[in-house]
């Protein structure tokens, strides 16, 4: 008889390696990984489009009221890799773009724009069987979810896998501009109204600083295996 399959919500800092874990941990249990945070990214890169956010301003109402209008969907591409689509765009390299990580923490405080994704969240993770990482995963999105896990690593280290992210994507930047970056999302997240980031009092905490992407996967799968071994 197959195992029930479990809801992993994965939280944390920008740039601490949730993404990366969350598709590898996904792909080694065949679960379907859900990045949270490519949605929010692709809202604000409409909003962008639409010039209703620009450095401090904010047309939130034109925002609100364009919830409708917006279709977010997973994809894979030519090469088999896990895209997402906004209105059937496919904007994966577009949303990584600098220019919409630095507001997308902007985007992401409107209360009305949470209460969409998360819904959507919530509908494609329904059945189980899934890894999803953001920043309220564990808290608001699934706070009865079977494993939460929180990933935090220093700034230095946070710093230098973003550079070398965005490096290999090709967009230009520099270790300031990125540094400044993560500084001014860490202080908008963790202070923001609505859901802000916070660890869930259940989640099993790792700091993954010295850690290399296999030893962050081991550890990951041995906390499945446990939680497997001990249902309740």
């Amino acid at each position: 008889m197959e195992s029930k399959k479990l809801i992993i919500a994965i939280d944390g800092y920008s740039s601490c390696g949730k993404s990366t874990l969350a598709q590898e941990l996904a792909n080694s249990l065949n679960y379907i990984f859900i990045d949270s945070g490519a949605m929010y990214r692709a809202v604000t890169l409409y909003c962008l489009r639409k010039g209703w956010v620009n450095g401090n301003f904010l047309d939130k109402e034109s925002i609100i009221k364009s919830l409708d209008q917006i279709q977010l969907d997973f994809s894979q591409d030519d090469n088999g890799v896990k895209v997402i689509l906004l209105n059937s765009e496919n904007c994966e390299q577009e949303i990584r773009k600098s220019y919409v990580a630095a507001v997308v923490s902007k985007i992401a405080e409107i209360k009305e724009v949470r209460e969409k994704l998360v819904e959507e969240q919530q509908r494609m993770g329904e059945r189980g069987g899934i890894v999803m990482d953001g920043r309220d995963i564990g808290t608001v999105v699934f706070p009865n979810a079977d494993i939460k896990l929180f990933l935090t690593a220093t700034i230095e280290v946070r710093v230098e896998r973003r550079l070398l992210e965005l490096q290999n994507k090709g967009i230009e930047t520099t270790k300031e501009e990125v540094r400044e970056n993560l500084i001014q999302r860490d202080l908008i997240d963790s202070n923001r109204k609505e859901s802000p980031l916070k660890r869930a009092e259940d989640a099993i905490v790792l700091d993954n600083s010295l850690l290399r992407r296999e030893e962050q996967l081991q550890w990951a799968l041995e906390q499945v295996q446990i939680r497997k071994s001990n249902p309740t």
